[in-house]
Order: C-alpha cells, then structure tokens, then sequence
C-alpha cells in the first residue's frame, strides 16, 4: 500500500559533487542526452532584460496564436511550491498557455513550505479541455491530494491513451502515477524516498527520465531540468538551449559557487528572521525559492507584500499571497532581509518607503541583507553598496558603480549577500543557510532536494 503522508524535507544521502553541478542534459525520448545541433542560436548572456523574458516574447511570436501549446499543472494542498511555480515560469517564459489549476475548493492553496499560491482555474474548469502536456509537481500531502482528484485522473489517463505528452516529479510518480497504472511498461524516476515504491526493473536514478509521452524527475533540485526536458519537447531543442541560457540554468562550470570577502560571522542567538518583501512584478520563481530552501533549513521567513493588498501578482502572471503587508512586518527585527528580481516588481519596492527606512536600518544596525538577480541595482539606489563588492545580473552590472564580482554565482561582502540570476537562486539560499548554521545544514536541505552539493 502506498503511502498517504511522508516527509519529503528530511535529508537523504546522496553522492556530491566537488564543485558547481553541470548544466542539465535534456533526455530525448529513449531517455538518452541530445545533442545540440548547430543552428540553434545562443543568446548572450549581458543582452539579456533583467526580466528574463526575451525567450518568452520569442517563443510565443514565433508561433501563431491557434498552435500556442497548452499546458496544464494542477496544485493542492501541500504541493510542492517549487515544482510548481517553476515548471509554470519556465513554460510561460517558453511561450505555452499554461494553467495553474487547484484540485481543492478553493483557489487559493497552502504549499508544503508554507507559501500561498492562487490558481487560474479549479481542476473542474479543465476537465473537458485538451492539453499538449499534463505535469504534476510532487509534495506532500499534495500529492496523495492530486492522486484523489477524480477529475484530474481523467483528464491525466486519456492525456496518456491518447499520446500526448504528461509528466510527474518529486512524490508524484510513486504516489500518483503509479495507483493510475500511468508508470506501465515506462522507464520510471521519482524521489530517493519514494524509490523503492516503484517497480524495480523500471526504476531509475537518472535527474530526469524521458520514456515515450511520460517525463519523471527526482525532486525540487532537479525542477529546472525537468521543466526544460519538456520545453524542448515542445519547442524543439533551441528554444531550449535558449531558455537554458536566459533562465541562468547553464552558468559556466568555471563559476565559483560562491565568494566571500571582509568575512564575518553570522550569529544568531534564535532561529534567524528574514523578510522576503514581494511587489507586483517581482520574480515569483525567486520568491517561491528563497522563501522554499530557508524554510527547509528551519528558518523564519515573512513574505510582506508592499502592495495595499497582501496578493501579488508575480512577473510570470502567478499570484501569491503575501504572509503580511510591510506596515505589519515592519514591526519585527530581521536578521536578513533580500529583495527579489524582478525589474518591474523591484521599482515598486524602490518606492516603498517603510522597505527603505527598514532596509536603512539594516545598514546601520549591521544586520545582514542583499538581493539577487535585478535587485542590487535599487540598493545602490539608495546607497547601500558603497564600498561593497557584489554579484548581479549581468544585463545590470554595467549599471553598478561598486566592485562587481562576475566569476561567482553569489557572492558574500561582510553583512551583504548578493546572487546573480533565477537559475543561482538555491546555491543563493544555500549561501545564506551556510552562514547561519554551517556547512552540515546547507548540504542536508540540500541532499533532500536532490540538488548537488559540495560534501565540504
């Protein structure tokens, strides 16, 4: 019998790498890596618009309106937040119309890591529509959830009678797939903590598994891998190789994973406070992962909208729900505070003044804060990088008049933490959780989200 609960935030040994994991190979359909053939463009890197959107606009003028593929990614209770919010990201960027769409009563779900997320549409608006690609993220219980959806069986069982393509992630193979009869004569991956629920002569260890219509992957680590397998079955394989490079997924291997200058210790008498301040037009994928990983590692994160409504709507069109409005969580201290990407989404932060006035006294208090991707640009802004040495993206770093860092993926100036893009955000929240706790807690969250890790 399967499970109906298990805990998918334990850490689960896996073999590490000694440096930065490689860029993902994409599965053909055998489940063996592709090549890339020559035509496909690459796109350069520093032209790239800190919205990280170009590939998207690319995609969706490139094919008319009536062809634009259909996606849908149900979500429950308990859904892995993650998984979710970046196959969704990453596909919308790629140019497919893709729904969010809740098994519950409601719209609005609470992930397995605490964040809010509203969906476009109930799971029974969705029942007599067609789509090109049916892709669960794993969690739990949100995938116990899923498999109980009478609705979304259907439509995931003719998705797989009829050919077209469907995947699952994390839990999901084991505990959704598996009782519909989906995972038959597939080769098959999941999560190392639900592997040995699947059949042993299909089971496979691979980040990602490509077996005729069916894609599977391991966890919230191997996300962007999995999401890019199905771009490229989609969209063919530049476009793919696009998205690689604009989501920040393909950093070159010789990257350090991180570079730490003036160093000093980051002390906590507590289980340490961040605030994660969200906009409209902040980078939800950012979001969701930092506020993610951290509360894996045990830590307090507050997401505090500066908006008058405490729902936001993300650069990608996914609304979350913040868990107070700045007013209320200025109330608190913070150990850390970081502000997400997103161009649009970090004007607004810019503008807020209850942010600024926090974020000034972070400075002076020597309280630790910083921002990724887009976000150093406003706390030069407002004169919090003087004599500072930081990592951004690179589309901004011209723009940066302190000492920028472009050979690390984070990088750590005392009390300041900085990270470049989407695709370093979880070595970015591995950083922080490093120097609160050490080296054993970052490489345990870690290993329970099957994202490699350097052992020391």
């Amino acid at each position: 019998m399967l499970p109906s609960s298990r805990s998918l935030l334990a850490p689960t040994p896996l073999p590490a790498m000694g440096g930065p994991p490689p860029p993902p190979h994409l599965p053909n359909r055998g489940g063996h890596p592709l090549a890339r053939p020559p035509a496909c463009r690459a796109v350069t890197r520093v032209a790239l618009a800190p919205s990280l959107s170009a590939a998207a606009a690319t995609a969706a003028s490139s094919s008319p309106p009536a062809n634009k593929k259909k996606v849908l990614v149900p979500i429950a209770m308990g859904t892995e937040e993650m998984e979710a919010v970046i196959l969704a990201g990453v596909l919308r960027r790629a140019g497919a119309d893709v729904t969010l769409a809740s098994v519950e009563d409601g719209l609005e779900v609470e992930a397995s890591c605490g964040s809010r997320i509203v969906a476009d549409k109930p799971i029974a608006d969705c029942a007599d529509k067609v789509f090109d690609l049916v892709a669960l993220p794993g969690g739990m219980p949100g995938s116990v959830r899923l498999r109980d959806s009478e609705i979304l069986q259907r439509i995931t069982v003719r998705q797989a009678e009829e050919k077209r393509l469907y995947g699952a992630i994390c839990a999901a193979p084991a505990v959704v797939l598996m009782p519909w009869g989906l995972h038959k004569r597939k080769k098959i991956t999941c999560h190392p903590s639900f592997i040995e629920d699947l059949p042993t002569f299909r089971a496979v260890e691979s980040n990602v598994q490509v077996s005729g219509e069916l894609t599977t992957s391991r966890g919230p680590g191997t996300s962007f891998q999995f999401a890019l397998s199905f771009v490229e079955q989609l969209f063919g394989p530049c476009t793919a190789e696009d998205m690689d490079t604009t989501l920040m997924t393909d950093v070159d291997d010789n990257l350090e994973r991180s570079i730490e200058v003036n160093e000093i210790e980051w002390s906590s008498d507590h289980n340490p406070h961040v605030l994660i301040p969200i906009a409209n037009g902040s980078e939800e994928m950012e979001i969701i992962m930092l506020a993610n990983v951290l509360r894996r590692a045990k830590v307090n994160v507050v997401l505090a909208s500066v908006e008058k409504s405490r729902s936001i709507l993300g650069s990608q069109r996914m609304r979350i729900v913040a868990d107070k409005s700045i007013l209320d969580a200025s109330a608190l201290k913070y150990d850390l505070i970081i502000l997400p990407g997103g161009p649009s989404g970090a004007e607004r932060l810019h503008k807020s003044r209850v942010l600024k006035k926090l974020l000034k006294e972070q400075k002076q208090t020597g309280r630790m804060y910083g921002g990724i991707c887009s976000s150093p640009m406003i706390l030069q802004k407002q004169g919090l990088l003087q004599d500072k040495s930081v990592t951004a993206h690179p589309s901004i770093v011209d723009q940066l008049t302190c000492d920028v860092i472009d050979r690390s993926k984070v990088v750590i100036d005392g009390n300041l933490i900085t990270g470049m893009g989407l695709g370093t955000v979880i070595d970015f929240s591995l950083a922080i959780i490093k120097k609160f706790f050490g080296h054993g807690r970052a490489k345990g969250v870690a290993n329970g989200m099957v994202f490699d890790y350097p052992k020391s």
